[in-house]
């Protein structure tokens, strides 16, 4: 409950006038002073009826690209009998204030507000909780409540259309063989028999020394692995403006664009960062691609926010997803520079590779750590590097890689798709 200036000056003048009557014997000055404390009492209490009112929210679509349309459609009930609601209300979407008319809502009825929800800048958009104040007829005590839940608005990056797919050359233990969308099935592991295995899959010997069924893993050996490698750091990014580097939400559009053509060709896929999570999950290449889907892909991108040092004004969080679909696993990660994460990334991905094909994203400031990534091409037969916001083109054949250098994500598709040789 807050008292406005107004309140405040007639509870101060009653206090005054109350004193003053009974200090000086003089029944107007108390009588007066009486009714300003009852009238401040009165305006309280009033203020303190709770108003029975539902609300409802529905976002329509609760998903979507950066710069597509959504709305937002608010409808408040009153539900109680006999009393009519006459009250001020605001509804927050993001950092705005809706207004929402309830002047004279009778018992029973309803009204319903439709508003657009900003699209403009990437992440999770929170709508509500509606901010209903009461207050009383004299305009001396105001007191606000929320109504009804927060609905987050997923934000997710432009996803540009990429006909062409790195087919990559698929590895196993019995050497190499053709990159093609099918080919033999080779054995990886043992598990643990869990119902709905084939028992031709049961690999008898081993459970009967186990004393518990056995099944075979296999693997397809010749589908190709694509590797998305997003440089998440601060230095990668010098350019900011409001929080934001327009290199690193460029780079955030074509990770997007190439797992989600990675996922629709049914080709297993995984996002890394360059400043891992703290709870990265541990998951191969191609686990759980039938899984994923659109709600995971939206979740997830519209998560990845970063942290920028002091000077650089915004702070939030990150997602990672690391699946054989679009990501389907999230964890926090901090935006944060660090010198020897990419040397420590690339090291990591030397030692094991967790596909054929890997993709290099970064801005500006990771020019000068294309040499990490050009020495895991004895761990990647295909290597491809994009370059966004620089102000010059890379050099024809640098660190001996496909450089594609980008002003934003759709001329990074365009050059993708113009690639010749993975």
């Amino acid at each position: 409950m807050g008292i406005t200036i107004r309140g405040v000056g007639l509870l101060v003048a009653a206090v005054v006038l109350l004193g003053t009557g009974f200090r000086f014997a003089y029944p107007e000055l108390t009588l007066l002073g009486a009714a300003a404390g009852s009238a401040v009492c009165y305006a309280a209490l009033v203020a303190a009826w709770r108003p029975r009112l539902a609300v409802d929210r529905h976002a329509d679509p609760d998903r979507v690209g950066r710069g597509e349309p959504a709305s937002m459609t608010l409808t408040v009930r009153n539900t109680a009998r006999l009393r009519a609601a006459n009250l001020l209300a605001e509804d927050r979407c993001g950092d705005q204030a809706v207004p929402v008319p309830l002047l004279r809502l009778r018992p029973g009825t309803d009204t319903t507000v439709r508003y657009d929800v900003p699209t403009r800048r990437r992440g999770v958009v929170r709508v509500g909780p509606l901010r209903v104040t009461r207050r009383d007829p004299l305009g001396l005590v105001a007191l606000s409540r929320p109504y009804g839940a927060t609905v987050p608005v997923w934000v997710h990056p432009r996803i540009h259309p990429l006909s062409a797919v790195p087919t990559g050359a698929g590895r196993s233990l019995d050497g190499r063989v053709d990159a093609v969308a099918h080919g033999s099935i080779t054995f990886d592991s043992l598990r643990e028999y869990v119902v709905g295995d084939e028992l031709r899959r049961v690999h008898w010997r081993t459970s009967a020394r186990v004393g518990e069924l056995m099944v075979r893993e296999n693997v397809d050996t010749s589908l190709p692995r694509i590797v998305v490698l997003l440089d998440n750091r601060a230095a990668a990014h010098p350019d900011q403006r409001d929080g934001v580097a327009g290199s690193f939400e460029s780079s955030c559009e074509a990770a997007a664009s190439i797992v989600t053509a990675a996922h629709r060709a049914d080709l297993p896929a995984t996002l890394l960062l360059v400043v891992p999570a703290a709870a990265e999950p541990a998951t191969r290449p191609g686990d759980g691609a039938a899984r994923a889907g659109r709600s995971a892909v939206t979740r997830a991108w519209a998560a990845v926010r970063g942290r920028w040092r002091a000077g650089a004004g915004d702070a939030g969080d990150a997602g990672v997803g690391s699946a054989g679909g679009p990501l389907d696993r999230l964890a926090a990660v901090a935006l944060v520079e660090e010198d020897d994460a990419l040397r420590a990334t690339a090291a990591r991905l030397r030692r094991d590779p967790l596909g054929d094909t890997l993709v290099y994203l970064t801005g500006p400031g990771g020019r000068g750590d294309l040499g990490h990534v050009g020495a895991l091409r004895g761990a990647y037969p295909s290597v491809v590097v994009g370059v966004f916001g620089a102000a010059e083109p890379a050099p024809p054949g640098a660190a001996g890689l496909v450089v594609i250098d980008a002003a934003d994500g759709a001329e990074f598709a365009a050059e993708w798709d113009g690639v010749r040789r993975w």
